[in-house]
């Protein structure tokens, strides 16, 4: 398997019961597979302090708002979006096999992010206000069938969020 940052041979890596392709000697980037990621991104994880520091070819460069296609899958491209609602670290992740790409350093960054409970909602809550809040406000006030509307909305996006990051009680009164 080719990493899709700098086309070199990734080399598998057994990091505990996982194991990660990595960029070594190339541009030191991270393939997980499918739910992979979850076992290395917190930093009490200690199976992830491994892959922080994968050996680099200084002299390769690498684009980090290139298209990359995965390297598991053929003719798919991955799609950049961010992690988390911190919205620090864009990662590219194949909409076909679930796999993830991390470019070097970024594992580093998403180790180092980490919120309290406490803090996860509250971004949350502050994003999700600014996102959706004004628009879902007027449409409540246009009338009753446009609540119902910003119900179904918000509705939408409580179950495509992860509930511990919607804590609800909005003043549009959607949950």
């Amino acid at each position: 398997m080719n990493c899709p940052a700098c086309s070199n041979q990734l080399k598998q890596l057994q990091v505990g019961g996982i194991e990660v392709d990595v960029c070594e000697n190339g541009c030191g980037g991270l393939w997980f597979d499918q739910h992979e990621l979850k076992h290395v991104d917190e930093s009490h994880e200690t199976l992830g302090a491994s892959l922080l520091d994968i050996k680099k070819n200084p002299s390769v460069k690498t684009d980090g708002d290139a298209k990359r296609a995965c390297p598991r899958c053929e003719d798919v491209i991955m799609m950049k979006h961010f992690l988390s609602v911190k919205r620090e670290v864009v990662i590219d992740e194949c909409g076909n096999c679930g796999g993830v790409w991390l470019d070097a350093g970024e594992l580093g960054q998403i180790r180092g992010q980490e919120m309290s409970d406490d803090e996860r909602a509250e971004t949350a809550k502050q994003y999700f206000s600014e996102t959706f809040g004004e628009m879902l406000d007027k449409m409540a006030a246009e009338s009753a069938e446009k609540s119902q509307q910003a119900g179904k909305i918000a509705s939408i996006f409580k179950f495509i969020l992860p509930s511990y990051y919607i804590p609800g009680k909005q003043k549009w009164g959607a949950f």
